[in-house]
C-alpha cells in the first residue's frame, strides 16, 4: 500500500493540481500574517461543491485587499457585518462570518498571530488535538461564541476536517502544502477526514469506524502513521485529488492498493 499512495503523492501532489481547491487562495499571498488569515477563512467554508466554495472565498477575501491581516486587525465589528451583510455559504452567514474575524482579531491582539496562539496550546500528546482543541476554544470564545458552525468543538466528537485541513496547509511544507507554522510538527497532525476520505479509507482497511467522526480521523491518522511516521498527512491532498477524477480511477487504485 505504501508503495502505491507514494506513487499517486508523486502523481497529484503538485501545484498544478491544487485547482479547484480552496487552498490557492493561500498561494497568492507572500507574507506569513497573510496566508492563515486566509487560510483560515477558506478552511472555514470549504464545504459543499467546490465551485460555490471558490465562489465564496473569493467573495469574502475581495474586500480585504490588498492585505486581509490588515483588514482584519484594522476593521471594527461594524465594517466586518457591513461588508459581509450580503455572504452566505449554505449554512454560514454573513453574521457569522464577521464574528469569526473579530475572533480571529482578538487572538492577534492577545497572541501577536494565530501560529502563536496555536502553539501556545501544543504538549507531549502525540498529535496536535489539545492545540487544536485550545484553539477552537479561543477563537470562538474571541468571537462571543457567534461563529456558528464555522469552528467546531474537538470536544463535541466532531472530525475537525476544516480546521485539520487549516493545520495541514500551515504546517505541511512542499509543492502543495506552503506551511509557514515551523514550530509544529508535522508528525502529529490529524487526516481531515469527511465522508469522501472516510470511504477511501474504510475500503483500504484503515478504519473499520462506520462514522466520520474524531475518533475515527485518529485512527485513521494512526493508520498512516504507520506508513508515514514523519507525516502522516501525506497522502491527504494526493487522495482527495484522485477521488474527484472519478469513480473508474478510484476504483482501478484501490485494487491495487489493497
Amino acid at each position: 500500500m505504501k508503495e502505491k499512495l507514494e506513487e499517486l503523492y508523486r502523481k497529484y501532489n503538485r501545484r498544478e493540481c491544487i485547482h479547484p481547491d480552496p487552498l490557492e487562495f493561500v498561494h497568492c499571498y507572500e507574507a506569513p500574517a497573510d496566508r492563515e488569515i486566509v487560510a483560515l477563512i477558506a478552511s472555514s467554508l470549504a464545504y459543499g461543491r467546490v465551485s460555490q466554495i471558490l465562489k465564496s472565498v473569493s467573495c469574502v477575501l475581495a474586500p480585504m485587499a490588498p492585505s486581509p491581516s490588515a483588514f482584519v486587525t484594522t476593521s471594527s465589528l461594524k465594517t466586518f457585518q457591513q461588508t459581509l451583510c450580503n455572504f452566505k455559504h449554505r449554512f454560514a452567514t454573513g453574521d457569522h462570518l464577521a464574528s469569526l474575524l473579530m475572533g480571529a482579531q482578538q487572538v492577534l491582539q492577545e497572541h501577536g498571530s494565530l501560529g502563536a496562539c496555536f502553539l501556545a496550546g501544543m504538549n507531549d500528546d502525540d498529535t496536535v488535538l489539545p492545540a487544536l482543541t485550545r484553539f477552537a476554544t479561543q477563537v470562538t470564545a474571541c468571537a462571543d461564541g457567534r461563529v456558528g458552525h464555522l469552528v467546531p468543538d474537538p470536544d463535541r466528537g466532531s472530525a475537525c476536517k476544516r480546521l485539520n485541513l487549516f493545520l495541514r496547509w500551515m504546517v505541511r511544507s512542499d509543492e502543495v502544502d506552503p506551511g509557514g507554522w515551523e514550530s509544529v510538527s508535522a508528525s502529529k497532525l490529524i487526516v481531515p477526514v469527511d465522508t469522501h476520505m472516510h470511504r477511501i479509507c474504510l475500503s483500504l482497511g484503515l478504519t473499520t469506524r462506520r462514522q466520520a467522526n474524531l475518533r475515527t480521523a485518529l485512527e485513521i491518522t494512526d493508520a498512516f502513521r504507520e506508513l508515514a511516521p514523519d507525516d502522516p498527512v501525506k497522502y491527504d491532498f494526493a487522495l482527495t485529488r484522485l477521488g474527484m477524477r472519478g469513480d473508474e480511477e478510484l476504483t482501478a487504485f484501490l485494487n491495487t492498493a489493497i
